[in-house]
């Protein structure tokens, strides 16, 4: 090989060539926002289950509806996204973010728990637009050989959004709650006040929650405008397959098909650990705002690992190194069952540090071959699968509401669904180490 034709190769074979570098880092801006929606939203199961005065399982509500949206809209954002262009689909997806956000001030104006999901519903519309839209857009971004490192350099932006998210839920809405002041004891104050005091208090901490998201939809405004402005790239997709088509080749890939299996067990696993770590906590005596300290720790691992893993996969095949640490969140998550106090709760945080390699690389192996048209549409069921974190929380706070389970603390017992959910994902992994060549 001649030296020209050398450099042209590793120009090609780059994780991201120069001509995508600015809209490399405009679109990967993205990747955050949803990471700050998903994890500033995270602790508000337990704080209305306080607030509102209801059941886990009904608290977990809150889920459903955040992450119900993915799933009622990652199909249309696909096909808008196929009509259309990557950069309709991503303005369209953020007028949604910034439209739900907003409705968070009618929800407390109006003290409705059915108000908070609509509005959260509505948020999330607009983050499947992003997901489904940002993520193929950054595969395309160069070769297919560094797609899966390409993706998982974008994705390691998200979780600093969500240590942002958990940061401001820390410090300006569980730190400043009146529903979790406690006596001497360590009770909590406010399920003994009266009808009047609720009231007064449940006014105040319904509008502590709602600033932050005020704000948020501010910036996703000044997000929409910047890109609105900025010409992007069009990615050429060649011919035009029918809808009907890409079905029916979708669902006959075995790679594809099981790769939204894996997906949907592997979100509801990660957002199980990030929800009811404060429930774990508190069964040890601690205070929400402490508990979400420990929430903001476990990010900080993710974050590390995220760049960690992604190096690692320049070597290691990306099917053989999810096996790995499908393989390592299972003992963590053995080690949060079953051993109680302290050591439980580490061991939770430490599940974290395996579950940073787990979407994007999930997401690349399963479109890895994919093209065009078939790409699109195959993102968009990879973001409905995000709809394991809607139906994967109520089901463990049903669990977590029996108190004692097996002698055990219900709460331990409620994480046999995460560990569940790493099994399959070391299945799926090594199925598409051994027989997929992923």
């Amino acid at each position: 090989m001649s030296v020209s034709a050398k450099v042209m190769k590793d120009k090609n074979n780059s994780v991201v060539p120069g001509n995508y570098l600015i809209p490399f880092i405009l679109i990967t801006l993205l990747f955050p926002l949803w990471g700050f929606a998903n994890d500033i939203t995270n602790p508000l199961v337990a704080v209305f289950k306080t607030v509102m005065e209801t059941s886990n399982a009904k608290a977990a509500l809150i889920q459903f509806a955040f992450y119900g949206g993915y799933a009622t809209m990652a199909i249309p954002a696909a096909l808008v996204v196929k009509k259309y262009s990557y950069k309709r689909g991503i303005l369209l997806g953020l007028s949604l973010y910034a439209a739900g956000a907003f409705l968070f001030y009618p929800a407390a104006k109006y003290e409705m728990f059915g108000f908070f999901l609509v509005s959260l519903y509505i948020l999330t519309f607009g983050l499947a637009f992003l997901e489904t839209t940002a993520n193929p857009y950054i595969l395309s971004m160069g070769s297919q050989e560094t797609s899966t490192r390409r993706l998982n350099l974008a994705q390691a932006f998200n979780p600093m959004g969500s240590l942002l998210g958990m940061f401001v839920a820390s410090n300006f809405i569980l730190s400043a709650l009146q529903s979790d002041e406690r006596n001497s004891a360590g009770n909590l104050i406010f399920p003994n006040l009266s009808d009047a005091e609720k009231a007064t208090i449940r006014t105040h901490d319904l509008e502590i929650i709602r600033n932050p998201y005020l704000i948020l939809g501010l910036v996703v405004v000044i997000i929409f405008i910047v890109l609105y402005f900025y010409k992007m790239p069009q990615i050429k997709t060649g011919e035009v397959s029918k809808t009907s088509d890409i079905f029916k080749r979708l669902v006959i890939n075995k790679k594809y098909r099981e790769g939204v299996i894996a997906q949907m067990f592997y979100v509801g696993a990660q957002i199980m650990c990030w929800t009811f770590i404060i429930q774990y906590a508190e069964n040890l005596g601690l205070d929400k705002a402490t508990a979400q300290n420990y929430n903001i720790i476990a990010m900080a691992l993710f974050i590390s690992s995220r760049f960690i893993s992604t190096f690692l996969l320049k070597y290691i095949n990306p099917g053989k190194l999810l096996m790995i640490f499908a393989i390592g969140g299972s003992a963590t998550i053995i080690g949060t069952i079953f051993i109680h106090g302290m050591t439980g709760l580490y061991c939770l945080i430490a599940t974290s540090f395996f579950m940073s390699l787990m979407f994007p690389t999930i997401y690349g192996i399963s479109l890895k071959g994919l093209q065009n048209d078939d790409a699109k549409l195959g993102a968009a069921g990879l973001v409905m699968a995000i709809v394991g974190g809607a139906l994967m929380p109520p089901l463990q706070g049903v669990i977590i509401d029996q108190g004692t389970l097996f002698s055990m603390p219900a709460v331990n017992v409620s994480f046999i669904l995460p560990l569940l959910s790493f099994i399959i994902v070391a299945a799926f992994s090594y199925r598409s180490y051994k027989f997929h060549l992923a």
